[in-house]
Order: structure tokens, then sequence, then C-alpha cells
């Protein structure tokens, strides 16, 4: 199975990844450690969202190749991907199905303020989920990047309001 883990920036997905991991001793993946690993350490001031963009579809080519032989060895792969726009989403359903796999989405949604403070207390603490620092104005802009799930998508998910 594929659980695709959606919601927006300070939601939780990484905290709750790890936690359906427990329960289902799935592999996770994480583009924020992908990213934070692979590309981070090259990133220039000039780089943009392009930039991401691209790398992000290079790791998720080879995070499908991995889901193909988790499936064929009864493991569950559980994505903290972002997923934030509806297209992103549609890839790996129109993935799954191609292969046979089932999938799962587990949407967090967490209301702003909460996000925000989520937000705030990572950056200060830097604990077990922190890769980057998340500045006020990318706060802000995956405001208006992430596009919640429609109803048909939400239809057979797991919704999570904390």
């Amino acid at each position: 199975m594929i659980h695709l883990i959606v919601g927006n920036t300070g939601a939780g997905k990484t905290t709750y990844s790890q936690n359906l991991k427990k329960s289902t001793q799935g592999i996770i993946f994480s583009i924020d450690t992908w990213n934070n690993t692979l590309f981070m350490p090259d990133k220039t001031d000039s780089d943009g969202l392009d930039w991401f963009l691209e790398r992000i579809e290079r790791a998720e080519t080879l995070i499908q190749q991995i889901c193909l032989q988790l499936n064929d060895s009864g493991m569950d792969a559980i994505l903290d991907l972002g997923l934030s726009k509806y297209e992103h989403r549609e890839k790996f359903r129109q993935f799954a199905l191609k292969n046979n796999i089932s999938l799962q989405l587990h949407f967090l949604d967490v209301a702003k303020n909460i996000r925000k403070n989520r937000i705030s207390q990572r950056n200060i603490e830097k604990g077990n989920t922190f890769e980057f620092e998340v500045s006020d104005a990318n706060f802000e802009f995956m405001e208006t990047w992430f596009e919640k799930p429609s109803d048909r998508e939400l239809e057979q998910a797991i919704i999570t309001t904390s």
C-alpha cells in the first residue's frame, strides 16, 4: 500500500508519518529529508522554486521505483512528499492504479494558527522533525500554494484535525 500524507506546512505530516510507520511497519519517504540531504548543500541564492521542483521530480522518480519494490515485498510506502497540489497527488494515484497498488490518502486538516505556532517552535527547537528553517515568507507562500483535497479525493481518506 502507498499512503499519501497530505497537509499544509506545519500540519504535522512528518510526525504523523512516523506514527503511521509504527502501526504499518512501512517505509517513510520524506521529501524534506531528501532535499536537505541531496540538494540543499548545492543550492545557491539565485535558485528558486523551479530549481526545487525539478529536483523533487527526480527524487520522486526514484521513490516510485522503490515503491514498486516495497509493494512486491508486501511493505507499505509512506509518502511525506508535501503533495500540495491536486496534480501532484493525482500523479501518485495514477502510479498506484497503473501498478495495482492500494492507495490511502491521509489529510491533516489543521488550522493555520496551530500550524504557524508549530513552525515557530520547530525553528527554535530544531527537534527530530527539523530539516531546515521555514521563514514567515515561505510559510505564507505555502498558504497560497497548497490546494486542499477535493471532496472526491477525501471520499475514502483518513482525515485528522489535530
